[in-house]
């Protein structure tokens, strides 16, 4: 359960909701440029340039649930339980675990359009990071302002399928969800027309009657439609400011509450985080399920050049300004 969207006004943005029953030990990490990767498959490489996202670090090693670098371009994985297929290492193929995949993509390369022709040799394996974590059945949204690509990998191969809705959540598989939403089309962000028949004269007794028959659910195909309904209709400034509000509004209609969704074994589904990335200038915002406040992290001349991964912990506790 998640839902990521890419957005463009004066900058580029990318973000995304995390939605688990659980935490995963995430924290603001920053990777410098030139920073050692050893991947499963026994070769080695070091970032071109650095980036920053929340993360699981383990051993210095940041676990990237999304991830954004200094040249813009922004990855994220998604949940994508049933239909995700990672098998063995394949020979003549470059085999990445799904781990590897965020930084080896966002270290290694500064547009969509680069990282295609690279991706298209990529073998997705079944390997995991060590022996107490498993193997996350994940599909990517991958975003550089321009387009957004999506990487699916299912029993029949791996899948890239481009993406101009920039917005992806869950199951079933991306053509899916781009052909549903043709389902839609009648719907508008406008007063609404009679259309019901010429003898009857109907009118709207309500704003907002032009979008009935959006989807309200918490389901992945229902949060697509609705991702892509609230960003497509959005109307805001271009300024940072202006651009960051409008971006979490745009989640906050897919946000899930606490009790709302919840699993076969009562546990509730909640959004733990909700993040948003300035691509343009480095910087990435997030808000927590307990914390709504926004808490921005920049990526700076520092921590780029550093040596080390610079881990910033997350503001939990709710923050409220008094007024008097």
């Amino acid at each position: 359960m998640c839902t990521c969207i890419a957005m463009k006004t004066r900058d580029v943005y990318f973000g995304r909701t995390l939605d688990l029953q659980y935490r995963f030990g995430e924290k603001v990490a920053v990777t410098p440029r030139g920073y050692p990767f050893t991947l499963r498959s026994g070769e080695a490489f070091d970032t071109w340039y650095a980036m920053i996202g929340m993360a699981r670090v383990e051993n210095g090693y940041p676990l990237y649930a999304e991830a954004t670098n200094e040249k813009g371009l922004s990855m994220a994985g998604l949940y994508f339980p049933g239909n995700a297929a990672f098998g063995p290492p394949a020979p003549g193929k470059r085999n990445l675990a799904t781990y590897e995949l965020i930084p080896w993509a966002i270290g290694n390369f500064s547009s969509v359009e680069d990282l295609r022709r690279e991706l298209e040799q990529v073998n997705l394996t079944d390997q995991t990071f060590n022996k107490s974590m498993g193997v996350p059945a994940l599909h990517w949204m991958v975003s550089d302002g321009a387009s957004s690509l999506v990487v699916e990998q299912t029993g029949s191969g791996l899948h890239l399928y481009d993406n101009p809705a920039g917005v992806l959540t869950n199951n079933p598989e991306f053509p899916y969800h781009a052909t549903h939403l043709n389902s839609y089309l009648n719907l508008t962000s406008r007063p609404p027309q009679n259309r019901f028949c010429r003898g009857l004269d109907l009118k709207a007794f309500g704003n907002g009657m032009g979008a009935m028959g959006l989807p309200g659910d918490d389901s992945p195909t229902s949060r697509f439609v609705r991702a892509c309904f609230t960003k497509w209709n959005s109307v805001c400034g271009g300024d940072d400011e202006s651009s960051v509000s409008q971006f979490f509004h745009i989640l906050d209609s897919v946000t899930i509450v606490r009790g709302a969704s919840l699993m076969e074994d009562n546990q509730c589904n909640v959004t733990n985080y909700a993040c948003c990335a300035n691509a343009t200038r480095g910087v990435y915002y997030y808000k927590t399920y307990t914390n709504s406040q926004l808490t921005a992290v920049r990526m700076t001349d520092a921590n780029k050049n550093g040596k080390d991964l610079t881990v910033y912990e997350l503001e939990e506790q709710q923050q409220v300004r008094f007024m008097n």
